[in-house]
């Protein structure tokens, strides 16, 4: 790893999927077919996403293969996500999983590489979904902060014209954006639309 990372994505990931799965619990049925900043879904398929994220979690810490879980889970509720993510934390409360060498969508990388991933997109879609069901879409600074920054050393702006990358240009973010929006800004995503001229 370089010095530029934290080495342990693990307690941001805890607080990232703690986060989500209070949003989740937040969702109300009328609001499953809202539309989200993440345009391919809609409030309901980005739920059950966020639920395939934790699975992929699970599957990559037990050694399985990641990229054969479907990008939409069959379920999408806070209680599904919570076990799931008590699993993806207890499979890798192993250290030398941290080391170890898995398969990503974006290719071959340490096990602390593949979950600061994965924390990075928990945070970003659950901004997605708190802007789109109207709850607070700040997670805690402190954590989110750190998170940003291995987001612009991983993703920087000049390759996001590969085709390979599933991220938009960054968008420049408001004054008062907060730490979270700043992730979701670094990710393309607009926020403008979602927030207006609030905090």
């Amino acid at each position: 790893m370089t010095t530029n990372q934290p080495a342990d994505p693990r307690p941001a990931y805890a607080v990232a999927t703690e986060w989500v799965t209070g949003l989740l619990a937040g969702v109300t049925d009328d609001q499953l077919s809202s539309p989200t900043p993440c345009e391919e879904f809609d409030v309901r398929t980005l739920a059950a996403h966020l639920t395939a994220t934790a699975q992929r979690a699970v599957v990559l810490g037990e050694g399985g293969d990641a990229l054969a879980v479907p990008v939409v889970a069959e379920t999408h509720d806070a209680d599904s996500y919570a076990t799931l993510v008590g699993r993806a934390v207890e499979v890798w409360s192993d250290d030398a999983k941290l080391g170890a060498m898995v398969r990503v969508p974006w290719g071959e990388v340490p096990g602390a590489g593949a979950l600061w991933g994965y924390v990075s997109e928990t945070f970003v879609h659950g901004w997605d979904l708190a802007v789109a069901t109207g709850q607070s879409a700040e997670a805690d600074p402190d954590v989110v902060g750190p998170v940003l920054a291995v987001a612009q050393q991983f993703i920087p702006a000049e390759i996001r014209g590969d085709e390979q990358v599933p991220f938009g240009p960054v968008v420049e973010p408001r004054p008062q954006a907060g730490a979270t929006e700043r992730l979701a800004n670094w990710t393309g995503r607009d926020a403008a639309a979602w927030v207006g001229s609030g905090v």
